[in-house]
């Protein structure tokens, strides 16, 4: 056998190469992310323009975001807020350190990563409880209600664009598809 045929993919050799994987984000995890990504999307542009599937996304969206809350308490090792929320001392560092590219890999959330989702999920329950607000008779066209609803989205927009540059990042400083890996569950071990 050749070389060429010895490392060629799904041969014996080709899998000993590889770098060992280790699970990490479970199924929850990476259900709850692809729907909060698709939800969101779909709430953002169907707006005013369909109320209706506009408030019903909202409703999926609350649930999901509880959901999640209670995963972050129960759920499994890297799901859990104890393990990726750090002090805002930590982060920091951590911000530094991978502005000049030499941050410490984590195989969960790093300290920067573990900061976004709790920004988001915070950031997506305002906009939630706002959307609601809105549709009860104690705050139906209360400007400032619609204008915190408003303002909370476009808070989150650029809270998505903060989280993926940082994946993209993460990404290239670490060579891993962190994408992949949120769509597989499996990580590089080391």
């Amino acid at each position: 056998m050749s070389m060429a045929e010895q490392t060629m993919p799904g041969t014996q050799a080709d899998r000993a190469s590889r770098p060992a994987m280790v699970k990490v984000w479970d199924p929850f995890v990476r259900v709850f992310h692809w729907s909060l990504v698709a939800f969101f999307a779909f709430s953002f542009l169907t707006g005013d323009e369909w109320e209706t599937a506009h408030i019903l996304s909202g409703y999926a969206i609350g649930g999901l975001v509880a959901a999640r809350v209670l995963w972050g308490l129960f759920g499994s090792q890297h799901a859990r807020f104890a393990n990726f929320i750090y002090s805002p001392l930590t982060v920091t560092r951590f911000l530094v350190d991978t502005a000049f590219l030499r941050a410490k890999r984590y195989v969960g959330h790093n300290p920067a990563g573990g900061a976004m989702v709790l920004a988001l999920l915070l950031a997506i329950s305002g906009i939630v409880t706002t959307g609601y607000m809105m549709t009860t008779d104690a705050y139906w066209g209360i400007e400032w209600v619609e204008e915190a609803h408003e303002a909370m989205v476009y808070a989150t927009l650029g809270l998505i664009v903060l989280h993926i540059a940082g994946v993209i990042l993460a990404s290239l400083e670490h060579r891993e598809n962190l994408v992949r890996a949120m769509i597989t569950g499996r990580k590089r071990a080391e």
